[in-house]
């Protein structure tokens, strides 16, 4: 039993403070737990395999029955993609989330048939107030590129805690009201003890640009494009459709939208009266096929080169209706990723093979990020004014760029919290620490397969194998006696081509032979034993003659 003077509050990133992605964060006090997020992170290029990353719940592993809830910002899946693995295992504990983003929740929830149990769902508007054990909850509208998100206010017993969301300041929205400024401003005149805020452009300056502007730039390239245009951005980015849509009616063109993430997330807006479409406007891909060009609009995903999305179909000439047609714009109506860069030129290299006119941010404002820029985040510090700074989803670096920001508007440097995945704060008597504890933060990775954590030797296997390739050495051992009869088989996949190395794979030959060399007639074989005298005598044999490592799969075939 925790006693009264031994109260405090901890609020651990489980995870989001090291990456763009996999947001989830933990508020304590005594035995109450809620969490904000539970999101997934895409993986990186060596994560061979691996579909997606999650947090890693360790931590809450025998407190699920402290959890009162679990608050949701908004319906992106670096917020949401979490939750139908990690909410069984936490006791199925309800969920707070707008309309819309309840939607997009229980629409992907569908998509695993394996989850039995029914999501238990909560819907909240910007203006209630919640209770949800010791903590009073309320929550205020922000602007992203999705509509319904939320910035959430924690009230405790220590102070009240302020969590942005992903957020940024947009005066003239699409299809949504602005953020509400006033409410922010009274939750920092009643005080702040400590703001959890975005930091995915803390290193872009001066203010985000509004999604009016982009409507403009639009507007422009689609009044002047000589035939088809072709749309690639986000699934989620319903004011980027809207935006498209209001234009093509003006224009009296038609729009397809192209991609499952896409056509659902749309449905789904549609159906909420988040996106307002004239009857007719929208049709099926093949109806397009038979129409004037110049009276077509296609809106799909793709535009980060991901492998199977539309646009990539399209450029590969493996979509099974499009194909890139003489005087067709094709716009990247998206910021590129970090970590994307490749794959996305390496698209817009084969769009413009194929004779598309290729228009993207950099050349004109055909995108604007849900991320506040650099006055962006100085407002949100000078309305709420907290006593502490935690700058949340971000790597390390932009993190420590918006700690910078903070400081630069009068938050003590001390008062400014860079904090690692996992590393506990805690607040006492309206003081707050960072301490060096950390609760567990790795990676929980997700294949077709299952979960794993980040130890998992099948994802090194997997690295092992994509950078040196295997070798399987096959021999045929006497049981009663170990002696080795014939000649090892050795077959190589991503190391060497055996034909063009027959001096190489005839020495790997005669080295397992002496390796295998039966130095006791009397002892029977030890499979165990033989394999690893292969695969450490072979390894660093192949190393030697080499520099590579390839795996070396001993088989052993009794006889």
């Amino acid at each position: 039993m925790i006693k009264k003077n031994e109260s405090r509050l901890r609020v651990i990133p489980i995870s989001g403070f090291e990456e763009v992605g996999r947001n989830m964060m933990v508020i304590e006090y005594d035995h109450d737990i809620i969490i904000i997020d539970m999101g997934l992170q895409f993986p990186e290029e060596e994560m061979h395999g691996i579909d997606y990353i999650i947090p890693n719940i360790g931590y809450l592993k025998g407190r699920e029955q402290n959890i009162r809830g679990v608050i949701i910002t908004h319906g992106h899946l670096d917020h949401v993609g979490g939750i139908p693995h990690l909410i069984p295992k936490l006791g199925n504990p309800t969920l707070f989330a707008t309309k819309l983003t309840r939607a997009i929740i229980e629409k992907r929830q569908l998509d695993y048939k394996n989850v039995k149990e029914k999501l238990n769902c909560y819907t909240i508007d910007p203006d209630d107030k919640i209770k949800l054990g010791i903590f009073k909850i309320e929550f205020f509208r922000v602007n992203h590129n999705i509509p319904d998100g939320v910035g959430v206010a924690i009230h405790t017993p220590e102070g009240t805690l302020l969590h942005t969301g992903d957020f940024k300041f947009d005066h003239s929205p699409v299809n949504e009201k602005p953020v509400e400024v006033g409410k922010i401003a009274r939750l920092g005149a009643q005080g702040i003890l400590a703001l959890f805020s975005d930091s995915t452009n803390a290193e872009v300056p001066g203010y985000s640009i509004s999604e009016k502007t982009i409507a403009e730039t639009l507007d422009r390239i689609i009044a002047q494009a000589p035939g088809r245009v072709i749309i690639g951005t986000f699934s989620t980015l319903i004011s980027r459709i809207q935006q498209t849509i209001n234009i093509a009616s003006k224009y009296k063109r038609k729009i397809v939208i192209e991609g499952y993430s896409m056509k659902t997330t749309a449905a789904i807006a549609q159906e909420l009266g988040y996106l307002k479409v004239p009857k007719g406007l929208i049709i099926d891909v093949k109806e397009s096929l038979s129409m004037d060009p110049k009276k077509v609009i296609i809106m799909c995903t793709g535009a980060q080169g991901e492998d199977n999305a539309v646009l990539m179909r399209i450029a590969n000439k493996e979509h099974r209706f499009l194909a890139i047609e003489k005087n067709d714009t094709v716009i990247f109506s998206s910021s590129v990723i970090p970590g994307n860069e490749a794959t996305v030129q390496r698209l817009k290299d084969s769009l413009s093979r194929e004779g598309a006119h290729i228009v993207h941010y950099k050349l004109m404002d055909v995108h604007t990020g849900g991320h506040g820029h650099i006055e962006d985040l100085k407002m949100m510090l000078q309305l709420t004014k907290p006593k502490y700074f935690i700058p949340i989803h971000g790597n390390r670096y932009f993190l420590q760029l918006h700690a910078n920001i903070a400081e630069s508007v009068g938050i003590p440097k001390k008062n400014c919290f860079v904090a690692n995945n996992g590393q506990i704060m805690e607040y006492k008597n309206g003081e707050g620490q960072l301490l060096k504890k950390h609760v567990p933060a790795s990676y929980v990775f997700v294949d077709g397969l299952g979960e794993a954590d980040a130890t998992n030797i099948v994802l090194r296997d997997r690295q092992h194998m994509a950078n040196d390739g295997m070798l399987v050495v096959i021999a045929s051992i006497e049981v009663k006696t170990g002696k080795l009869i014939g000649n090892p088989d050795i077959i190589s996949r991503g190391f060497v081509y055996l034909k063009e190395n027959k001096k190489l794979i005839e020495e790997t030959r005669s080295k397992v032979k002496k390796i295998l060399i039966d130095k006791d007639p009397k002892m029977a074989a030890n499979e165990t034993y033989l394999k690893k005298k292969i695969r450490d005598g072979i390894g660093q044999f192949l190393f030697q003659k080499t520099e590579k490592r390839p795996m070396v799969l001993p088989v052993i075939i009794d006889v």
